[in-house]
């Protein structure tokens, strides 16, 4: 009997081994079939943690380590900013496995260092850099204090560093609201200072200048978001073929911007930039339909908008396209500063909607537009598309739903701001105000004879090749503010009254980059993230009932399971 247990228990033994030593074949046979076949499992629905094509094939060619250098973090961050920091690294470690190692980060907290002095020669050299800080107020058991947090991330790559802005905001978002935009937006930023660094030779663009286009100092925060990009000129073309072409009938600039002009264009002029685009040159036009005197507003209250006539309806009319004479005017719109007190008095500012300013939305799914913040505009107009053969045209953006339009010549007077109009009056929608043009043109020039093109050095074409345009009907989309008299730019789509920052910055760089060919980074911004928040209401409403159902529940059943254990246990050694 004892023998026969014995032998049992030898042979429980011998197959217990048999079973170890088989999962550690098994086990290890896994690890070596591991090595050599990659793969990352992600169960989300949006596929959150999955990079796209574009981001795999950045993290891939990285030639040496780009190392981040990662500034949100400190003690006691408030909950979001917490989110924000673990999905940062989250998408970092995505970016490392795909790249093989060679994307490293750390994760520094700039307030770390006691002493006062060193931390403030940091902070200061972090806002050098390029990074904004944020006071957050910290609450300790000696009391409140400050704390200092960079929400950002300075990129060290190929030699070169280069600033990135982790937290993001559009608009007058809330604090969760721009979390969730910022974590949306990661994977661009990421893409996006890799490929700054990345960039070996940067393509020539073009400012055309001569028709009373914005000067220097109104588009220099489009210049400097561009010059990260691009190599940038300005231009006149004064008649001559040369400008925007060589010799060969190739052209000089990746594309061209027309800025705002207020004068006549030549048919000279429009003839070279016409052969420009027949032999495969992009145009971004920025186009006021309206002349209207901004320093008379500004004076005396009111002005008047009437006709500009810059000689270009006829080309814009050939490659399908006509700016209409209106004014738009739209519920959904900027404020100004009017003065409420009565005459003689002492001044009262208040801000109210100024009508004339509108914040103009995306609309559609292009690369261009996706994920757009507001675009603020400025005594706009519309735009309609004409049907031309061969040419595909995509609305890029529209008024909203409650709009206005104003026939010229229009009075604009500030006085409107001070009248409570009701939206109703508002009765038109969704106003075209900005289109791609995509495909092949035919010359405004066709069957004529071009005088600076008969010679042979300068090839004159009738049609073009496939290529692409952009047309806002309204220059000040690309004019920052100015301060200190003129001597100081603004940024870029940055409103002074409401100290908001609105989209007119990025839209100008995804039209750049998409006419330039260089639309793989929109493709990731395009994508969408399904970001689950709380019923805030809900959570108030019944805050205690799941507060307890957290706390009891749990301990219930481990004393259930608990309690089944031992009946359990007590059954099987009672037979």
């Amino acid at each position: 009997m004892v023998e026969g247990k014995i032998n049992n228990t030898k042979k429980s033994a011998g197959r217990d081994l048999t079973k170890l030593g088989l999962s550690l074949v098994s086990l290890f046979l896994l690890n070596y079939i591991g090595s050599f076949v990659f793969h990352r499992f992600d169960l989300t629905s949006e596929k959150r943690y999955t990079l796209s094509p574009q981001s795999k094939n950045i993290a891939e060619n990285i030639q040496g380590i780009a190392f981040f250098k990662v500034y949100l973090e400190g003690k006691k961050l408030p909950a979001g900013l917490i989110r924000l920091r673990d999905e940062t690294k989250e998408m970092l470690d995505e970016f490392r496995a795909y790249s093989g190692g060679k994307i490293q980060y750390e994760f520094i907290d700039p307030s770390a260092n006691p002493n006062e002095e060193e931390r403030q020669s940091v902070y200061k050299q972090l806002y050098k850099e390029g990074l904004a800080p944020i006071n957050l107020e910290v609450k300790e058991s000696s009391g409140n204090s400050e704390q200092m947090i960079f929400p950002g991330a300075i990129l060290s790559y190929r030699g070169q560093d280069i600033s990135m802005e982790i937290l993001q905001n559009q608009g007058n978002q809330g604090p969760m609201a721009a979390v969730n935009y910022s974590i949306e937006e990661l994977e661009y930023d990421i893409d996006n200072a890799i490929h700054k660094l990345s960039l070996d030779i940067k393509p020539k663009i073009a400012f055309i200048q001569g028709q009373g286009e914005l000067d220097s100092m109104q588009t220099a925060g489009a210049t400097k978001v561009l010059s990260e990009y691009y190599r940038i000129w300005s231009i006149e073309i004064n008649h001559h073929s040369g400008a925007l072409m060589d010799s060969g009938g190739g052209i000089r600039y990746k594309a061209i911007i027309i800025a705002k002009p207020d004068t006549v264009f030549s048919e000279p002029d429009k003839l070279v930039i016409d052969q420009y685009i027949m032999h495969g040159g992009r145009v971004f036009w920025l186009i006021d339909p309206l002349y209207t005197p901004m320093d008379t507003l500004a004076r005396y209250g009111k002005t008047m908008a009437f006709p500009n006539d810059i000689n270009l309806d006829d080309m814009l009319f050939q490659y399908g396209v006509r700016l209409n004479n209106n004014v738009v005017l739209d519920y959904q719109c900027a404020a100004i500063a009017i003065n409420t007190a009565l005459e003689g008095e002492q001044p009262q500012w208040e801000l109210a909607p100024w009508f004339y300013e509108p914040l103009i939305g995306p609309t559609g799914n292009s690369p261009i537009v996706k994920n757009l913040s507001l675009v603020e505009f400025n005594i706009a107009s519309t735009l309609d598309t004409i049907k031309v053969p061969g040419v595909k045209k995509t609305i890029l953006l529209t008024t909203s739903k409650s709009t206005k339009l104003q026939s010229s010549p229009a009075r604009i007077s500030t006085g409107v701001a001070k009248l409570h109009l009701s939206e109703s009056v508002f009765n038109k929608s969704f106003q075209p105000v900005a289109v791609l043009l995509e495909g092949k043109f035919t010359s405004l020039y066709k069957g004529r004879i071009p005088h600076p093109f008969d010679s042979p050095k300068y090839y004159y074409l009738p049609e073009s090749g496939p290529t692409a345009m952009i047309v806002v009907s309204d220059g000040d989309v690309i004019r920052n503010e100015t301060e200190l008299q003129g001597r100081n730019a603004l940024p870029l789509g940055w409103d002074r009254y409401t100290e908001q920052q609105y989209g007119n910055k990025d839209f100008i760089l995804n039209c750049m980059n998409y006419l330039c060919g260089d639309s793989s980074l929109l493709a990731v911004r395009g994508r969408e993230l399904q970001i689950r928040l709380l019923d805030e209401k809900k959570v108030s409403l019944h805050k205690t009932q799941w507060q307890v159902i957290n706390l009891v529940v749990p301990i219930l059943l481990i004393i259930i399971l608990g309690l089944v254990l031992a009946a359990a246990r007590k059954a099987k050694y009672a037979k």
